[in-house]
């Protein structure tokens, strides 16, 4: 009999907490139990979490013909104890008839690479990246060297490459176990500082940029290699010329016999603009050959070289895998030096799911399918492609951006108006967006602010397309029905401006409706709730808007945004939009919210338990919580002072700033309430009770320094 260790103990890959995957095989006389029993009983009670199988080698060779797990398990087995030569001959029996039925298994073990990357993802762009089970993970480079050890193939300097990434995805999960003192495959925020340490790297910034980067590779090569499975229908080893030095030949882009990188620098574009509109691969051997000789990029660029460079953004979705194929190369900075300090940045918050140079090409992707509503997609584009450039940079990454594409657009060749537009989309490329929903668009302020800053509305309609495209790529929680119904009522309202249209404040109040008011008139309670919003009309009273935010705190709701309206009659309404309706419906808050109203709920009491039974929040940005600020914006709307608070989220949060302005007797005309991952952006509009604004530095001081007690 022997012991074999099987999988990562096989392959002498355990991470300290690691399962211990064990096969003890045995002639066909069999094993007494109580052999089997002293064999796994101290290793159970050890603590170990132990994979285990007895079999004999029959039963081995029949279960490899049919379970894929115990086939791929067994490619690296290792005898640990017991009869080495009976050992080793079972595991070399079962690598021949692996090998005989190893075409059988591929297609199967693709399909499960495929399945897992849909659940986890990509290591190289997530935000807290699966190390083991993600796209570009450890699993898939244990897949790659099976499919090469049952006859895929995989060349020598990609099973090398292969190892080097293993290494480090290695050393990283190691450090995660120790550090965490579990086991664990996800690279969460909170941890990344301390494995960072604990594998050897200055930063955690350095440390994800190293995993995106071997991620990358290791992803590469996998799709590389699996394409061969499924290789292209229309296969032609005749070679059908479809740009200059560019042709397909069997299926794959090829340079041209007579094509030279050396003296044509603009090739590398050509050839990837041809992969893309062609959905096909670039060649490998033509890849490494543009590495090998193209050159960076001359000042100013080649006539057409701009041109090329639209002609590929503007494939979209098709240009992405291109893009990664450049990059196995690094032939992006061979055209774009500034492109080295992007690439494989992390972007560690909790709206970002991309490194920077992944955003950037996503970005314009999503812009290329904007391109038929704008009247110039060529610098749409680019300003996609460009816009978050200065993340590379020190300083403001809209400044730093500016000051880069200052000198792009002119050695692009790009006319001085163009180069203007452009630079005028990246300086902008967050207005919409904040404005939106940090202001009150139905405000003719906000909307005079926008349009001085826009100019015309053909820049209007490109920032709007890029805005889209931008929130898209950031990540599924910067772009949904709320703030694209309020980005929208923003461009409507500035086009009309820009267009020479005054616009009647009246026809563009978003609250109160005619519904509202039509029961504001009746001077009654009503309280209503309609999807993800909740409509409240009271006779007016100090703290109505701060007792729904407190109910609404201890049903553990997230409030988007909020207005508030009162009359000259005594009326007073607000709405307040949430993120999500209440999973249980809406009666229990319906009931609650009259009866704090009334004094008869203890609402401080109900946080205060809320706060002790809440599982404290797991943290969503790398900087975490941020101190507390408060600003003055006097010149962000004609009838009130707008006040923005910037404070780490908390349970409770928008009770006790809005109490503050209570005690202060100010009024809430309008609020936006953004959370940022760790912390909330709370935009209020306020009135004295006269109606003023908030005037005298000795009052907005006073505010201040009593928003900021309630704060810390």
């Amino acid at each position: 009999m022997a012991l074999l260790a099987v999988g990562g103990y096989g392959r002498r890959e355990l991470a300290p907490f690691s399962d211990l995957d064990i096969v003890l095989v045995h002639e066909k006389r069999g094993v007494k139990d109580e052999f089997v029993t002293a064999l796994w009983y101290p290793l159970w009670d050890s603590g170990r979490k132990v994979g285990h199988a007895v079999r004999t080698p029959r039963e081995t060779y029949s279960m490899i013909r049919t379970d894929l797990d115990t086939a791929t398990a067994l490619v690296t087995a290792r005898v640990v104890a017991g009869d080495e030569t009976f050992g080793q001959g079972v595991i070399e029996q079962c690598n021949a008839k692996l090998r005989k039925q190893g075409h059988e298994w591929l297609a199967e073990l693709h399909s499960r690479v495929l399945e897992r990357h849909t659940t986890a993802g990509e290591v190289a762009y997530l935000l807290e990246p699966d190390l083991k089970n993600g796209l570009g993970g450890l699993r898939d480079i244990h897949a790659m060297w099976w499919a090469h050890a049952v006859g895929l193939g995989v060349s020598e300097a990609d099973l090398r490459m292969l190892d080097e990434c293993n290494q480090l995805l290695l050393r990283v999960r190691t450090a995660l176990h120790r550090t965490t003192g579990h086991p664990g495959d996800v690279l969460h925020l909170q941890d990344q500082r301390a494995v960072a340490s604990e594998a050897g790297f200055s930063t955690d910034d350095e440390l994800m940029a190293a995993i995106a980067s071997v991620a990358r590779r290791v992803m590469w090569i996998s799709n590389e290699t699996w394409a061969r499975l499924a290789p292209p229908t229309d296969r032609s080893l005749r070679a059908v010329l479809i740009a200059p030095g560019v042709e397909l030949v069997n299926g794959e882009i090829h340079l041209a016999d007579d094509a030279d990188p050396v003296t044509d620098p603009t090739l590398v574009l050509r050839v990837a603009t041809a992969a893309a509109r062609a959905q096909r691969r670039i060649d490998r051997d033509s890849l490494d050959r543009l590495g090998r000789l193209s050159s960076p990029w001359p000042a100013p660029w080649p006539a057409g070289a701009s041109d090329d460079l639209v002609a590929l953004l503007l494939e979209g979705e098709r240009a992405i895998p291109v893009w990664e194929s450049l990059e196995q190369r690094d032939l992006v900075s061979r055209v774009l030096p500034e492109w080295s300090a992007v690439r494989c940045k992390p972007q560690r918050n909790a709206f970002h799911r991309f490194t920077v140079d992944r955003h950037l090409w996503q970005t314009a992707a999503n812009a290329a399918s904007f391109a038929d509503q704008v009247s110039r997609p060529d610098l749409l584009v680019l300003a996609a492609l460009f816009h978050d450039l200065g993340k590379g940079y020190p300083g403001d990454h809209t400044e730093a951006g500016l000051a880069q594409f200052a000198e792009i657009g002119p050695r692009m060749g790009l006319s001085g108006d163009d180069v203007g537009v452009v630079a005028t989309l990246i300086k902008h490329h967050l207005l919409l967006p904040d404005v939106a929903t940090r202001r009150d668009v139905s405000d003719d302020s906000t909307i005079t602010y926008v349009a001085e800053r826009v100019g015309n509305t053909t820049t209007l309609q490109l920032l709007y397309a890029l805005t889209q495209a931008d929130a898209l790529a950031t990540g599924p929680t910067a772009w949904g029905t709320w703030k694209a119904e309020l980005v929208r009522t923003l461009v409507d309202r500035t086009e009309r401006v820009l267009a020479g249209n005054p616009v009647d404040s009246t026809t563009w109040r978003l609250f109160p409706d005619a519904a509202t008011l039509e029961v504001m008139a009746q001077g009654v309670r009503r309280i209503q709730a309609d999807d993800n919003a909740i409509t409240v009309v009271n006779p007016d009273q100090p703290g109505l808007f701060t007792a729904v935010a407190g109910v609404l705190a201890v049903h553990g709701l997230d409030i988007l945004s909020a207005e508030a309206h009162s009359d000259e009659q005594g009326m007073a309404a607000s709405r307040f939009h949430l993120r999500a309706a209440p999973r249980d419906g809406w009666s229990d808050v319906l009931r609650d919210v009259p009866l704090a109203f009334d004094g008869e709920l203890d609402i401080d009491m109900r946080l205060a338990e809320r706060a002790i039974t809440y599982p404290r929040r797991k943290q969503e940005s790398a900087l975490g919580p941020q101190p507390p600020e408060v600003t003055f914006h006097d010149e962000a709307s004609s009838n009130a002072t707008v006040v923005e608070v910037h404070a780490p989220d908390r349970i409770g949060l928008l009770r006790d700033v809005t109490r503050v302005f209570m005690h202060l007797q100010l009024d809430i005309r309008h609020a936006r309430i953004l959370t940022l991952g760790d912390n909330v952006v709370d935009t209020f509009y306020l009135r004295e009770p006269d109606g003023r604004k908030i005037v005298g530095l000795d009052r907005q001081q006073s505010v201040k320094q009593a928003l900021l007690a309630i704060l810390g």
